[in-house]
């Protein structure tokens, strides 16, 4: 029997590996179709396989790391042959998603994100801090192997870091609410969500190909999902402004025509970057609202039927409960 189990769970262990592993190649694939070069390096403005790898510690355990590291390592070569070289990128791309769980862990994180706590746990450890590891490893091995000069270290560790932290900021909320979400959402939630992806698909192809900076247009949208949709509404329109944005800074339409590669970068990383935090922390913020107003409901409720049990059970049979004040005088 006790082989039986333990042979189970070595099965369930091995398929969670390969999801992660197979899901880590397929996000890095999606992410190198767009990119941005500076200083001669290439890098993606968003890199969506720091946000699965995220999720999937959050949510399967540390067991799983061997998944990063093997797709990681697809990636890897899917860009270039095997060198000495490429250990080091593979070690900080698999150190920097579990060090953000295990600090994560440490402060108490939920996955739920139903705290404002946890909105902000994830952004500054899990996104901001977690993802300086992979930045500086990967381009550290750039410079230790001379395929950048090292006047170019700073402008490329930065896109690279914002890169890594930018797919934490926008995948992993997305898989953690996805993971707990009840479906199917009621039908007059499907109509407004209809409604609301209409004008937002609009809006966003409209402010990212305008030769007007009107990239401010978006965030209403976003604080109608916010308010409507909590974390699920918010960060599905943040994910898909951001890779409309992607696009148009790729291909210098829109507001990032006629800028430079240091500038393309700046405004896009800016613009993502805010969109996310924003997306993220009013999201938390209504959801913890809520769950407070919900548990102050619950409990107002809980005392009236107390009060109401102690009421009726003092009661004298066979009559009402006497007036303040006349109880001496009143009949027994």
């Amino acid at each position: 029997m006790v082989s039986t189990d333990k042979l189970h769970w070595t099965g369930v262990l091995a398929l969670q590996t390969l999801a992660v592993a197979g899901c880590y190649y397929a996000a890095g694939r999606l992410g190198l179709l767009r990119n941005l070069a500076v200083e001669g390096a290439v890098f993606t403005p968003i890199w969506p396989p720091t946000g699965i790898a995220v999720a999937a510690l959050l949510l399967l355990g540390l067991r799983v790391w061997p998944g990063i590291a093997l797709g990681s390592l697809f990636v890897i070569m899917h860009l270039t042959s095997l060198r000495p070289e490429v250990l080091g990128n593979l070690v900080g791309n698999t150190a920097a998603p579990v060090c953000a769980c295990l600090m994560l862990r440490a402060v108490g994180f939920r996955t739920d994100l139903s705290r404002l706590r946890d909105g902000l746990a994830l952004v500054f450890l899990g996104a901001l801090t977690g993802m300086l590891i992979s930045a500086t490893v990967g381009v550290g091995m750039l410079v230790l192997t001379d395929r950048l000069h090292g006047h170019g270290f700073w402008a490329v560790w930065l896109a690279w870091w914002v890169g890594d932290a930018m797919g934490v900021l926008i995948v992993t909320p997305l898989l953690l609410v996805l993971h707990t979400a009840t479906w199917p959402p009621p039908l007059a939630r499907w109509r407004e969500a209809t409604a609301l992806t209409v004008v937002t698909c609009g809006a966003v192809l409209l402010v990212t190909h305008s030769s007007l900076s009107v990239l401010f247009l978006v965030y209403p949208l976003l604080i109608w999902t916010a308010l409507r949709f909590q974390l699920a509404g918010s960060m599905l329109c943040a994910l898909l402004t951001s890779v409309v944005a992607t696009v148009a800074a790729t291909e210098r339409a829109g507001p990032f025509a006629g800028l430079n590669e240091i500038e393309v970068m700046i405004k896009l990383q800016a613009f993502n970057g805010t969109m996310a935090l924003t997306a993220l922390l009013l999201s938390a913020v209504i959801t913890e609202q809520r769950n407070t107003r919900r548990s102050v409901e619950r409990a107002c409720q809980e005392l009236v039927e107390v009060l109401e049990h102690l009421t009726a059970g003092s009661a004298p049979r066979g009559g009402p409960i006497p007036p303040p004040g006349e109880a001496e005088d009143w009949p027994r």
